[in-house]
């Protein structure tokens, strides 16, 4: 049995069991439909018998009022001498010759009933000659010898009548059984016929679910896993059809992603321990050289004036951003190895978003309009104030750059039920609204990666947004940008809320609007 189900391959090919289990299905519904067609010939052959012995029935009941006008019309002509009675003889002599003959043709592959015609024939051939025919030509009276003989030979007649007619009755009443088995098995057929169906409609579905949809359901887990970055998850499938390959080869390539995962990984941290050290190593000279030219470009050596001036101060600036692009590594390397050292506090929205604006309109020239609404009531948020203000103002100083003249910055914290059956609340937003070119799809997923620039974003080397995304992380919240090119751009990120019942709700937020 198993060489034979191998020879089929039932278990390398996927579908191979339902082909299989369709072909035996359509195998008895072709034998069953077979049998309905033979049944169906056996019931129209039973069907023809049985119109057969009711016309011989209906030709033997005329038979014998055939005989019975012969009598009653000899007897008449006897009594009266009527010639009307004469001729209701003639018509019943005439009547019993033609239903004999009929008699005859349709029985005349039944000799036992061809038999019993001859014996009729026979008898009313009898009662002609030793009766009828005297009586007819000597013109005689009825006597008692007369009626006896008559009486004698039509009783016979009737008697050899009804024994053909009994024979085809005892017939009939076989034909019909016949009949009554025949449709009885068609219904058994039939019910036979839909049990099957069903049984392989329930057969194919059980299939279908084992061998197909159980192991897709494994396979669409299986994507989740991987999709959200577990790739350590493997099919947990074994067979030697499709899906069974599949899954191995499936398995084999998450194997290797892994490995290559674990080698990137590595590699990553080898760099990120490299330029953690770099940025150490060049973070005291740089503060070193901003302390030598700040204090001579404050006279400290002597005045200085004029190009020399001009050109400390161009050093000073460039020693300022390479200064602080190490400080973004330095912070950058402390959130990815899991430094943060926090300093958790209830955040004031209002100073947090004044000294971030503040501070973005000090460090370069602010030709668009800033304008800043906290909501209330608001939920209270614990996290570092320091650097939730810096996300914000990194967030506010990219969108300086890409607004014009007559740019609008708005800046807003509202609050956000995460989770509709919490009455509570679960977190706030806080968005930064620009009417800057907006950005591409392409562009926005990249954003938040490290060493990414927006298109018309100048300067800076593509970490401070990298950056936002560790802090707000590192606070337990989500950071992203909603765009269209033309149609300005949102970056938000929310916070959740602290976790503490007892934690009061900050209501003297006020409707605020400031404009810079």
């Amino acid at each position: 049995m198993q060489h034979f189900i191998e020879r089929l391959g039932l278990r390398v090919h996927l579908l191979a069991p339902l082909y299989v289990s369709f072909l035996v299905l359509a195998l008895i519904l072709v034998g069953r439909e077979g049998l309905n067609l033979r049944i169906g010939e056996l019931r129209k052959d039973a069907t023809e018998w049985v119109t057969h012995t009711l016309q011989v029935q209906r030709d033997g009941e005329r038979l014998l009022n055939a005989t019975l006008n012969e009598s009653m019309g000899l007897r008449g002509y006897l009594r009266t001498k009527n010639m009307v009675s004469l001729q209701f003889y003639m018509t019943g002599q005439a009547a019993f010759r033609h239903n004999l003959e009929q008699l005859s043709v349709r029985l005349s592959d039944n000799p036992a009933q061809i038999a019993r015609l001859e014996q009729i024939e026979q008898t009313h051939n009898d009662w002609q000659t030793h009766f009828a025919r005297r009586a007819i030509s000597q013109n005689a009276e009825i006597t008692p010898d007369l009626t006896s003989a008559d009486e004698l030979l039509f009783e016979s007649l009737g008697m050899q009548v009804e024994s053909l007619l009994a024979a085809e009755q005892k017939q009939l009443n076989e034909r019909i059984r016949r009949m009554d088995e025949l449709d009885y098995l068609t219904e058994a057929l039939g019910i036979a016929g839909a049990l099957v169906i069903l049984v392989g409609i329930g057969l194919n579905i059980w299939l279908l679910r084992r061998r197909v949809e159980l192991p897709l359901q494994k396979l669409t887990e299986a994507g989740q896993f991987w999709r959200s970055g577990d790739m350590t998850f493997r099919l947990d499938y074994r067979s030697a059809d499709e899906l069974g390959r599949l899954a191995g080869v499936l398995n084999e390539m998450a194997d290797r992603v892994c490995y290559r995962q674990e080698l990137s990984e590595a590699h990553n941290r080898q760099m990120e321990g490299l330029i953690a050290a770099l940025s150490h190593d060049l973070r005291t000279p740089l503060l070193a050289a901003r302390a030598g030219l700040r204090s001579i470009t404050h006279g400290a050596f002597g005045k200085v004036d004029g190009p020399v001036r001009e050109m400390l101060e161009e050093h000073h600036r460039s020693n300022e951003s390479l200064l602080k692009l190490v400080e973004a590594l330095l912070d950058i390397s402390r959130y990815e190895a899991g430094h943060q050292n926090l300093i958790l506090e209830s955040l004031n929205w209002q100073d947090i978003f004044t000294q971030a604006i503040s501070l973005v309109c000090a460090a370069r020239a602010c030709p668009a309009t800033i304008t800043y609404r906290i909501t209330q009531p608001l939920p209270v948020v614990i996290g570092d104030g320091l650097e939730i203000r810096r996300v914000v103002q990194n967030l506010l100083d990219n969108a300086v750059q890409v607004c014009g003249p007559d740019g609008q910055i708005k800046l807003e914290v509202t609050y956000q039920e995460l989770n509709p059956q919490n009455a509570g609340g679960d977190a706030v937003r806080v968005g930064v609204r620009d009417t800057g070119p907006g950005i591409a799809p392409s562009e926005r997923e990249r954003l938040f990666q490290r060493f990414i620039q927006g298109r018309g974003r100048r300067g800076g080397a593509g970490l401070g947004l990298y950056l936002c995304r560790q802090i707000i992380q590192a606070h337990g919240g989500t950071i992203g940008v909603e765009s269209q090119p033309g149609e300005g751009s949102t970056f938000w990120f929310t916070l959740p809320i602290a976790p503490q019942d007892d934690l009061p709700v900050l209501t003297n937020y006020q409707l605020l609007s400031q404009e810079e």
